[in-house]
């Protein structure tokens, strides 16, 4: 059974009758750019083709509902504030506050998720429902959001009502994706470039590899690191991070007296530039030529920002021994998918050679699977 047709029955079982239609919105991996969102910098976003799709139809008696295949009990709300809905839920209800606090009149609806995006892998299942929820309500209720406004909506939603601090790239992913790019997003101006990413063409592939260590963000990690950028920030008289270039990381360091800001700092200031130096290669077509820039973003992702885990270094440096021309943990950190370069007709032998790296280790078998570049939220 497809996950559309999870969605379909799940709502038919739980509500009684057929969905007005399905929404369907992707998971995400980021290229390159980590955490530097929040800090008004550059991120590389492209859509995975596992995606939530939401089965939704009108409510006869005002209020919202709604279920999943991934839990066991349904969520049944009002009009509601901030922390007023917790669990997996909030993300449904946050979405509805969201738009209503934007001046928005929400439909009231009957929802039913089902989803093949990994959970608390780092690849945005939030946000993908978020946005098949969002684009949902947009549709049902003829809302006049404009594309370039509904990931900030999303991101509202997640930061205000769920609680978790993250950034715009998650959402803008998930909405404003198109298949066969990446989304080159400047996150102080919002302005996109969707950037060709054939892989295909020259022969290489981006295997993501789950190393099953559970990613979070509602903790204080992903915060504190947040708190240390901005801090690092006002110190250096600026807006965001995103304002110091790499020409001036030796006297912006210099005037840093505390080693973790200063490394903290390192890591958005060079993260940065790792995007544009990997969109300047794309648009030249030299997609190879992006691997050392992946792989230098591990490590700075590991040694400055201090996000990587014993399982995600180890699925690195295994893919990289097994010829992969780079690899990096993908997403928030602290667990999660590691993507690796590689040759097409390489893929099995890198997964093999992660998996053994993991048995010697005494570690839970980590899961892979290729990804191609999907399109962002629809109607399907």
């Amino acid at each position: 059974m497809s996950i559309s047709e999870e969605a379909v029955a799940a709502f038919r079982t739980a509500y009684g009758t057929e969905p007005a239609g399905l929404w369907a919105a992707p998971g995400r991996v980021n290229l390159i750019g980590e955490h530097t969102d929040y800090n008004d910098g550059f991120v590389l976003p492209f859509a995975l083709p596992q995606r939530t799709v939401a089965a939704v139809g009108p409510s006869p008696d005002g209020t919202w509902s709604v279920c999943s295949t991934l839990a066991a009990e349904p969520v049944a709300f009002g009009t509601t504030e901030p922390g007023e809905v917790t669990g997996w839920g909030a993300y449904v209800a946050g979405v509805v506050w969201a738009l209503q606090d934007a001046g928005y009149t929400v439909p009231a609806v009957r929802i039913a998720i089902a989803s093949d995006v990994p959970f608390g892998s780092g690849l945005s299942s939030s946000a993908a429902l978020e946005s098949a929820v969002l684009t949902a309500l947009i549709d049902l209720g003829g809302l006049d959001v404009p594309l370039e406004r509904r990931p900030a909506i999303a991101q509202r939603a997640e930061n205000l009502y769920v609680g978790a601090p993250t950034g715009i790239l998650d959402q803008s992913a998930s909405i404003r994706c198109e298949a066969g790019k990446a989304l080159f997003l400047d996150c102080r101006s919002y302005a996109i470039e969707q950037i060709p990413f054939d892989l295909a063409a020259a022969g290489l592939a981006i295997l993501v590899i789950n190393s099953n260590a559970p990613h979070q963000h509602v903790d204080g990690e992903y915060g504190a690191r947040r708190k240390s950028c901005e801090e690092s920030a006002a110190v250096l008289g600026v807006t965001a991070l995103r304002d110091v270039g790499v020409d001036e990381l030796p006297a912006a360091l210099d005037r840093l007296g505390d080693e973790v800001l200063r490394k903290r700092t390192r890591h958005i200031v060079t993260e940065n530039q790792r995007v544009l130096d990997t969109v300047a290669l794309l648009r030249a077509g030299s997609v190879r030529e992006i691997g050392p820039l992946l792989t230098a973003s591990h490590a700075s992702m590991r040694d400055d920002f201090e996000i990587t885990v014993e399982r995600v270094d180890v699925a690195v440096e295994s893919a990289l021994a097994a010829g992969a021309y780079g690899a990096r943990m993908t997403g928030g950190g602290f667990g999660g998918c590691v993507l690796a370069l590689i040759d097409a007709d390489r893929a099995d032998a890198t997964a093999a050679a992660v998996a053994g790296a993991y048995a010697e280790k005494g570690f839970e078998a980590p899961t892979s699977w290729l990804a191609v570049a999907g399109p962002g939220a629809t109607r399907i």
